[in-house]
Parts: structure tokens; C-alpha cells; sequence
């Protein structure tokens, strides 16, 4: 009897073991199904911050792109501008310098930029024609001082070959002589010089140039000098005589 008791005990024992750990088999298995149950919810948080982080990122490369594009518009808005009032500046400059673009106050009309064009390019090619008479003569007045320099070479030679020598002194002329035939000249020329209108500077200036061109020529001239040597050479010569007969006269008495 007393075996059979212990037996019995024995098996309740080891029954009460058994539904021990299974009771913590159970919890275990609980638990871990429990914490398999909040895995996905903390992987679809972590799936939402990638998305927003995403989404701003691609929000900020948008962003960066349009703030690039309106700067070029912007840059390119702005460089056109300069071009056209470089553009503007400079049909202004042409109309101001140019004497048949400058605008008729009278009429207010506006002239186009075609025609500025055109007007410039024939004040152009007036101003060209211009340039290449003034050359022209430049080197005509060039080629007179030329001359004029080797006939005044020609001249300080011949006076220096006759201050060298002098001559006979009775070939000589005096200063006397010299101013003498100079002040008949003048006179002469005087005559037809007084007739200019001398009211003012303007007229006198304006009137001596014609009086040059036609009282000044070479064959004028030398016939005055002719004149004027023929005469003073008449005088001179009346002069002799008259010295002779005082001379003659003189000796008569004596």
C-alpha cells in the first residue's frame, strides 16, 4: 500500500512538471508572437520616413532646378536689354553727328533707322571725297613750297656770289636808288590798292585776295618794274645833263 502511494505520488509529480512547462512553453510562444506581431508596424515607420525624406529631396532638386532656369531667363533678359540700348545709344550718337540726320524741329518728324543708316553712309563717303582733295592739294602746296625753297636757295646764292664780288663801284646802285625804285613800285601799286572797301577787318580781308589775284600777277608786275626803271632812269639821266650844263656854266665864268 505504502508503495503504491508513492508511486501514485511520483506521477503527479512528474505530471505537474509537465503541465508546468508546457504552460511556459505556451507564454514563451506568446510572447514571441507578440513581438513577431510588432516587427511590421516599426519596418512600414521606417518605410514613411524614407518617403518623406525622399520627397524632400526631390522637392529641393525641383526647387534648385527652376531657381537656375530663371536665373539664366533672367541673365539673358538682362543682356538683351544692354544690347538694345547699346544699339539705341549708338543710332542717337550717328543722328547727332551727322548734319543731314539732325532732326527738323519744324516738321517733328522722326527719321527711321534705315534712313539714319543711309544718311550716314553718304556723309561717309562726302567726308572721304573731302579728305582726298584736301590731300590733293596738301601735296600740290607741297610741291610749291618745294619750288619756292630752291628758287630762295637759288637767290642767297647769287647775292652771296655778288657780295663776293662786288664789282666796279660805279656799277653798284645805292641804297638810295634801291628805296627809290621800291617807293615807285609801291606807289604805283597803291593807286589801285586804295579802292578796296576798308569799313572793317571782314571787308579788307574778303577784298585783298581778289586785289591779289588781279593787280599781282607777273606780267603786271614786271610792266610796273619796267615803268619804273624807264622812269627813273629818265630822271636820272635829266639829272646828268643838268650837272653837266651847271658844271659847264660854272666853268664859263670862271
Amino acid at each position: 500500500m505504502s508503495d503504491n502511494n508513492n508511486a501514485l505520488g511520483t506521477k503527479e509529480d512528474v505530471f505537474g512538471m509537465e503541465h508546468d512547462q508546457d504552460h511556459s512553453n505556451k507564454h514563451y510562444s506568446r510572447c514571441s508572437s507578440a513581438g513577431s506581431t510588432h516587427t511590421p508596424n516599426s519596418s512600414a515607420h521606417n518605410t514613411d520616413d524614407d518617403d518623406d525624406s525622399g520627397d524632400a529631396r526631390h522637392s529641393t532638386a525641383a526647387n534648385s532646378t527652376l531657381s537656375y532656369k530663371e536665373r539664366r531667363r533672367e541673365a539673358h533678359t538682362q543682356a538683351e536689354q544692354k544690347r538694345r540700348d547699346a544699339i539705341k545709344k549708338g543710332y542717337d550718337s550717328l543722328q547727332e553727328l551727322v548734319p543731314r540726320c539732325q532732326p527738323n524741329d519744324s516738321s517733328g518728324y522722326k527719321l527711321s533707322k534705315a534712313l539714319i543708316l543711309q544718311k550716314s553712309i553718304e556723309y561717309i563717303g562726302y567726308l572721304n571725297q573731302q579728305k582726298l582733295k584736301q590731300e590733293d592739294e596738301g601735296s600740290a602746296l607741297q610741291k610749291e613750297v618745294t619750288a619756292l625753297r630752291i628758287i630762295k636757295n637759288g637767290y642767297e646764292n647769287m647775292l652771296q656770289h655778288q657780295q663776293a664780288n662786288p664789282g666796279p663801284e660805279e656799277a653798284r646802285l645805292t641804297d638810295e636808288a634801291k628805296f627809290n625804285v621800291f617807293q615807285a613800285i609801291m606807289e604805283e601799286m597803291f593807286e589801285t590798292f586804295q579802292h578796296i572797301p576798308m569799313e572793317n577787318f571782314k571787308q579788307l580781308t574778303t577784298g585783298i585776295i581778289p586785289w591779289l589775284e588781279e593787280h599781282c600777277k607777273p606780267h603786271i608786275l614786271r610792266n610796273i618794274l619796267s615803268r619804273t626803271l624807264q622812269q627813273m632812269a629818265q630822271e636820272a639821266l635829266e639829272k646828268q645833263e643838268l650837272q653837266a650844263m651847271e658844271q659847264e656854266s660854272g666853268e664859263g665864268f670862271s
